[in-house]
């Protein structure tokens, strides 16, 4: 009875070891959340074949009780924080080039729009994105149709 305990006390606390890690540690469905569901499912099994129906059901209740513990006081230690990332990113690309351009204004293909390349326009290099879908070859005649944030809307010319 003494061994079945410890048996059932090893393999749960391996099983939130495991859980913990993949909530934690590992995101997403790994080895380690499979493993951990495997090991506390295991557990309480065990527990209900060796020690019985109340046995089982206080297995239950305690890895239930443990898991969350365990959750609740990682969340709220300092641990955690230590290997999180709180750096914030502000910065922005530099779209100022796009300023340059106007609607109507015309250039040529520097790479092939597939329909996304690089455009030259104004003397400056920018992304542009055919406005059709169409393939527009390199070296072709474009004309601006539409300005967005980030990219030119460009047709054959």
């Amino acid at each position: 009875m003494t061994l079945d305990l410890i048996i059932v006390a090893a393999v749960i606390l391996l099983g939130i070891l495991f859980m913990l890690a993949e909530i934690f540690l590992l995101p997403g469905i790994s080895i380690a959340g499979i493993a951990g569901a495997i090991f506390l499912l295991g557990g309480i099994v065990y527990a209900y074949i060796f020690l019985g129906n109340v046995g089982g059901n206080i297995t239950l209740a305690a890895s239930a009780v443990a898991m969350g513990g365990t959750f609740y006081w990682l969340l709220k230690s300092k641990s955690l924080r230590r290997i999180s990332l709180e750096t914030n990113i502000d910065s922005k690309v530099d779209n100022s080039n796009l300023q340059k351009m106007e609607v109507g204004d015309t250039g040529v293909a520097i790479s092939r729009l597939n329909p996304i390349g690089k455009v030259m326009v104004n003397d400056v290099e920018a992304e542009g994105k055919s406005f059709d879908g169409e393939f527009i070859e390199e070296e072709t005649e474009i004309e601006i149709v539409r300005i967005e944030t980030y990219q030119v809307l460009v047709k054959r010319k």
